[in-house]
């Protein structure tokens, strides 16, 4: 709060006469995004939108890429199906377990706010830092590529997609979310509420014609499904990780809690409504793809959505990457929109720079804290193997979920006070946390290159917590006046008003 009301006087004031450009007015009345003069973030996600952040950030590419590498892990039909139904399960468990810190702890930020409340200031900034340089970045980049891959797919078809235009059409996706996001939050849930219904149009036309092929008769795949020949235990871990990776979206409502109209009823809804129907999607786009390739079919495929569309439907294949593309498109629309609110809030808690707790006077968005990722998202793009860096952030994003979830069950019992409209039973944060340290400690064991460098990145977080936060020896252009001033008048943000 006193840092806050430091910040009044030295950057642009409510009147932006006082230092940003002549003539400007603070709120100009015909700005959807700004109902009442007050700069703040606004309540603006309801039960719909909700939903839509969800599952639109859940189906992205994870299940028109990842089918591929929980086959190749699991070793057999079967298995791939057991380990897509389990990851559904987890996922509901690690979702619950949100749902319960999110109506309890009323604040935006996520993994960074609940790690915040449980275990302190350093353990929380270790986070943030990891997320910031890596696992963000890495994130969207992949999610980006698949998006700039698929969208140029029907132009380029039969012949590959040359890489440099891939890398284009990527920057210039992620480019177009940023600009979105910067501009409007209510342009931003309604174009996700769009794209929601988009995702699930392209899921239902891979599942209708493949179980209309399944009840005509086509089970020939399906017979020696649990081949225990085939079974690789020591893949399963990494099956289990791409079939999570498909899953994860469902704490991404946690980000946006202050922005959630009813949280205590909406949260909990929007996270059950959202996990039953992704993950019976994804089960049964599972079963149609097994009913038209086989095991090995699918494994040589470069995209098994697209391969999947040219045996059921001809010539209107084409429509299934730009299907796929506007999914990925979604789901970098709804990571960016919530992961602007974790760094966000990391500001307002004295971890991030300060401008970047600030909102734009005009649009009420969190326009420095959209733009941050901007410039590491896209050096990832250019460097980098998208299946490595899936690998590599995955693992660092459940050892931290795992730590959150931790989080609940230390708070239980250190804040047993604490008012929680929505409470699980305990046994499903610990077998979720449990899992999550599990996939980390297999990781080690299966991938220990990844892992290690994972490991090494996080780990420059505590002297990074101490130079910048404890001893706050900032060199002279990072302190507070000088470069928060100059952003905030080239960015036009103020702090926000309580």
């Amino acid at each position: 709060e006193d840092r806050r009301k430091n910040t009044k006087g030295t950057g642009v004031n409510n009147n932006p006469q006082n230092g940003g450009h002549p003539g400007d007015t603070p709120v100009p009345k015909e700005d959807p995004d700004s109902p009442h003069g007050k700069v703040e973030l606004k309540k603006k996600v309801t039960l719909l939108r909700g939903i839509s952040i969800i599952i639109g950030t859940i189906i992205g590419a994870g299940i028109f890429i990842s089918p591929k590498g929980i086959l190749k892990n699991s070793g057999s039909v079967g298995m791939s199906l057991v380990v897509w139904i389990a990851c559904g399960v987890l996922s509901l468990f690690g979702a619950l377990s949100y749902a319960e810190l999110g109506t309890s702890i009323k604040k935006s930020g996520g993994h960074y706010t609940y790690i915040l409340e449980a275990f302190g200031p350093q353990m929380a900034f270790i986070r943030l830092w990891a997320d910031i340089i890596a696992i963000r970045p890495a994130g969207l980049a992949v999610i980006s590529l698949a998006f700039g891959q698929y969208i140029l797919e029907p132009i380029f078809m039969p012949c590959g997609v040359p890489e440099i235009a891939i890398k284009l059409a990527t920057s210039i996706g992620i480019t177009s979310v940023m600009y979105l996001n910067s501009m409007s939050t209510s342009w931003t849930n309604r174009i996700q509420i769009f794209l929601t219904f988009c995702k699930l149009l392209a899921v239902a036309t891979i599942i209708v014609p493949g179980l209309y092929m399944l009840f005509k008769g086509e089970t020939r795949n399906f017979e020696n499904a649990f081949e225990v020949s085939n079974i690789k235990l020591t893949g399963l871990p990494l099956a289990f990780y791409s079939g999570m990776y498909a899953y994860s979206g469902w704490f991404y409502l946690n980000f946006v809690t202050e922005e959630v109209e009813n949280p205590e009823k909406t949260v909990p809804l929007a996270i059950c409504i959202s996990m039953a129907i992704v993950t019976s999607c994804y089960v049964l786009t599972n079963v149609a793809y097994y009913t038209v390739m086989s095991a090995e079919e699918l494994l040589a495929s470069q995209s098994v959505a697209v391969t999947f569309a040219e045996k059921t439907m001809g010539n209107f294949s084409v429509a299934v990457p730009v299907f796929v593309a506007l999914s990925c498109f979604g789901t970098m629309n709804g990571c960016l929109f919530a992961f602007s609110r974790m760094f966000y809030v990391a500001s307002r808690e004295g971890h991030l720079p300060e401008v970047l707790s600030m909102i734009h006077v005009r649009r009420h968005t969190p326009l420095a804290a959209v733009i941050i990722l901007y410039p590491m998202t896209v050096f990832q793009l250019f460097v980098g193997d998208i299946y490595s860096l899936l690998n590599f952030m995955s693992f660092l994003r459940w050892l931290f979920i795992g730590v959150a979830v931790l989080g609940l069950i230390y708070m239980r019992y250190t804040r047993p006070d604490m008012p929680r409209p929505f409470k699980v039973p305990l046994f499903i944060p610990a077998i979720f946390s449990l899992t999550c340290f599990f996939m980390v400690f297999l990781s080690l064991y299966s991938d220990p290159v990844n892992t290690g460098i994972g490991f090494a990145i996080s780990l420059t977080g505590i002297p990074a917590y101490y130079i910048f936060i404890v001893f706050d020896r900032r060199p002279k252009w990072l302190q507070k006046n000088s470069i928060n001033r100059s952003v905030q008048i080239i960015l036009e943000v103020i702090p926000a008003e309580h």
